[in-house]
């Protein structure tokens, strides 16, 4: 059943996705900023709802588990696979500036997960990490705009109607495909005699991160857009830990401070991209193969370190 939820989630993100992009273009907003705003949060849509759904049931361990899993799933295992296919160039300005507030948002994480709990007044950082991020957004949006034809082109194409029933069967799939991903991780870490916490970080984490992993290995193997697909990564990592774990402030939870490992390689992670950035480099097989070993290393140490999140 984890794998209908699975699936329930993937045609759920498409769903919305697709619609969320084609609305997106109505409203003028160019392929590059269509790309950042709606790649990067669309494809967070399932860490949305499957953080909200275990944080309302109180589960807030698998909450927490599948945003920071996912995220570095995202940046070391989705990366460090798309590298293995194609070089990524990471020395465009707006990667630059989201290197810049991605490595913000670490020393925000590192602020808000060694306090004794999550609550409102904690998450405005991380809110105001994403609000910052968004600023910048808005400006590159002023800079760079779609133009009239493409816009009147999408307009001829699709039919208003069917975009909105699309979009809104996304956010059903979304919600169900969360509802169901929770139940059954749930009941898949008692029979493993698992913590919550591990489970989610690594196999449902995965699986919300799967709308990220086929549209940067797509991108990748078709040699399209690849220099959105750093971008993309940063843009969705941004939305999980900034907006969707700020949200979650609203249930107030406590926990054990030692997320320090994760929190680490995030922020490792984060510079040396933007090490590369500055010395114009491409992020080729070399630097994919570092970043898929530290990840394969991050798992071990998870599974072999389960009584530290128990």
């Amino acid at each position: 059943m984890m794998m209908v939820s699975l699936g329930v989630l993937y045609f759920g993100a498409e769903f919305a996705l697709n619609s969320a992009e084609v609305i997106g273009k109505r409203l003028g907003l160019s392929p590059l900023v269509t790309g950042m705003v709606l790649v990067g949060f669309g494809t967070s849509l399932p860490e949305f709802f499957v953080g909200h759904i275990a944080a309302s049931q109180g589960r807030f361990p698998l909450a927490l588990g599948s945003l920071l899993g996912s995220n570095l799933a995202n940046l070391l295992l989705v990366l460090g696979l798309s590298g293995l296919i194609a070089k990524l160039r990471v020395d465009q300005k707006h990667v630059r500036d989201q290197l810049l507030i991605h490595l913000g948002l670490c020393g925000t994480l590192w602020w808000v997960l060694t306090r004794s709990g999550l609550n409102l007044f904690s998450a405005l950082p991380l809110l105001a990490v994403i609000f910052i991020y968004l600023f910048k957004l808005y400006q590159l949006m002023k800079d760079d705009t779609q133009t009239e034809e493409s816009c009147d082109e999408v307009l001829s194409d699709k039919k208003t109607s069917t975009v909105f029933i699309k979009l809104n069967l996304g956010f059903i799939l979304l919600f169900v495909g969360g509802e169901l991903l929770v139940k059954y991780s749930a009941t898949l870490c008692l029979s493993l005699g698992l913590s919550e916490y591990i489970v989610s970080s690594i196999i449902v984490a995965f699986g919300t991160s799967f709308p990220e992993l086929v549209t940067s290995i797509v991108s990748a193997l078709k040699k399209l857009d690849t220099d959105m697909i750093v971008g993309n990564i940063l843009g969705s990592n941004l939305f999980n830990c900034g907006f969707i774990l700020g949200s979650l402030g609203v249930y107030e939870f406590s926990f054990e401070p030692v997320f320090n490992f994760e929190l680490i390689l995030l922020t490792a992670g984060a510079a040396y991209l933007l090490l590369l950035s500055f010395l114009k480099k491409l992020f080729g097989k070399a630097s994919a193969f570092l970043f898929l070993g530290a990840y394969v290393f991050l798992v071990y140490l998870w599974i072999q370190g389960v009584k530290l999140y128990s």
